[in-house]
C-alpha cells in the first residue's frame, strides 16, 4: 500500500466526509490511478448496512428518504445516502439534485449526502455506485441508504448492491393487476405505501398482502414475510414504523448468516461483471472517449468479426 492510498484509507475510517467526497468525485471520473484505492478500500470494509429504496417516478422516494434521515439522527445513529438521479441530457449532470430536498441535514455531521447522475445506465442506478459504496462501507455509517431513479418493473439491479430494499408504491399505482406483476415487486423486502393520507390506501395494502401471501403460498420455504407498512413523506406519519421494520429486517438477516453470503456472493458476481464490462468499454475508447477505430475497421471491412475482436480485448494485457 503506497502512502497516498494509506492516508485516504486513515481518513475515510476515521469519518472524513471531506475526503469521502473527493474520493467519490475520483469514482464519477473513472479515474485510472484510483483502482488500488479501491482494492484495499474492499478489503477493510463490509462494515455498512445497505438499505436500497427503489420505486416507480413520483412515488415520494426522496421526500421518505429525507424522513428516514430524520428519525436516523432523532436515534443518534449515523447515515450516509447515496441518491441516483436523472441525468441532463446536455451537461450529463444530475437533474432533480436530492441534495437540495436534503438542505437541512448540510451542517449535521452525522449526515452524508451526495446526488449521482444515472448518465443514462439502465436499472435505476449509475455506473459508478458500486465503486462509491465500495468507499463508504469503509466509513462507520450506522445506515447506508441508496435511493435509485424512479424505476419500472424490470428494473432490478437495487437488489444487487443493498442487504435489503424497501418497495415503495402509491395508492394511485394502478390497477389490481399491477400490484401482481413480475419483476420490481418481487424484490422487495418491505414494502412501503407512500400518500397515507390517499383514500385507496388500504385498499393498495390489501393488495400487496394478497401479492404477499401469493408468493408464500407459492415458496412455501421463505423464512421472511416482507411486511407492508403506510407512511407519509411530507409529515414523516409512519416512518417510525418502517424504520423499526427496517432493523427487524437487518437483525434476521445478521442471525442467518447464511442468507447474507449467499446476498454476498450474487452481489460480488455482480460487480466482477460490471467491472469486467467497464474495462473492456474503456480498451474500446481512446484516451478522449472516442471509439478507437484502429479496432473496429478490420470488423468493418469483414477482415474480422466482433467475435474475434471480443476475444482480443479479453485477452488485451
Amino acid at each position: 500500500m503506497t502512502d497516498q492510498v494509506s492516508e485516504i484509507v486513515a481518513r475515510l475510517a476515521d469519518g472524513c466526509t471531506r475526503t469521502l467526497a473527493r474520493t467519490i468525485s475520483r469514482v464519477e471520473r473513472a479515474e485510472a490511478e484510483i483502482t488500488p484505492l479501491l482494492k484495499e478500500l474492499y478489503r477493510l470494509g463490509g462494515k455498512s448496512r445497505v438499505i436500497g429504496v427503489t420505486g416507480p417516478p413520483g412515488a415520494g422516494k426522496s421526500s421518505l428518504v429525507n424522513q428516514l434521515v430524520n428519525v436516523i439522527r432523532k436515534r443518534e445513529k449515523t447515515v450516509a445516502v447515496l441518491a441516483v438521479d436523472p441525468s441532463s441530457p446536455f451537461t450529463g449532470g444530475s437533474v432533480l439534485g436530492d441534495r437540495f430536498r436534503m438542505i437541512e441535514h448540510g451542517l449535521d455531521k452525522g449526515v452524508f449526502v451526495r446526488s449521482m447522475a444515472s448518465r443514462g445506465h439502465l436499472g435505476g442506478l449509475a455506473r459508478a455506485a458500486g465503486d462509491a459504496l465500495t468507499v463508504l462501507d469503509v466509513m462507520p455509517w450506522d445506515y447506508v441508504i441508496v435511493e435509485t431513479v424512479g424505476t419500472g418493473q424490470n428494473e432490478t439491479e437495487i437488489m444487487r448492491y443493498s442487504d435489503l430494499v424497501v418497495l415503495v408504491q402509491t395508492p394511485m399505482g394502478g390497477d389490481d393487476v399491477q400490484a401482481t406483476k413480475a419483476g420490481i415487486n418481487e424484490i422487495g423486502d418491505i414494502f412501503a405505501v407512500n400518500k397515507a393520507d390517499h383514500p385507496d390506501v388500504n385498499s393498495t395494502v390489501r393488495q400487496l398482502e394478497t401479492m404477499i401471501n401469493l408468493n408464500q403460498k407459492l415458496n412455501p420455504d421463505r423464512e421472511w414475510v416482507p411486511p407492508v407498512t403506510k407512511t407519509q413523506s411530507i409529515s414523516g406519519e409512519g416512518v417510525d414504523e418502517l424504520l423499526d421494520q427496517i432493523d427487524i429486517r437487518l437483525q434476521f438477516l445478521a442471525d442467518r448468516p447464511q442468507l447474507g453470503q449467499e446476498r454476498q456472493r450474487e452481489r460480488i458476481r455482480h460487480r466482477t461483471v460490471e467491472i469486467i464490462s467497464g474495462e473492456l468499454n474503456r480498451r474500446m475508447l481512446g484516451a478522449g472517449g472516442e471509439m478507437n477505430e484502429d479496432l473496429l475497421a478490420p470488423v468493418v471491412d469483414r477482415k474480422s468479426d466482433p467475435y474475434e475482436l471480443a476475444d482480443t480485448l479479453l485477452g488485451a494485457a
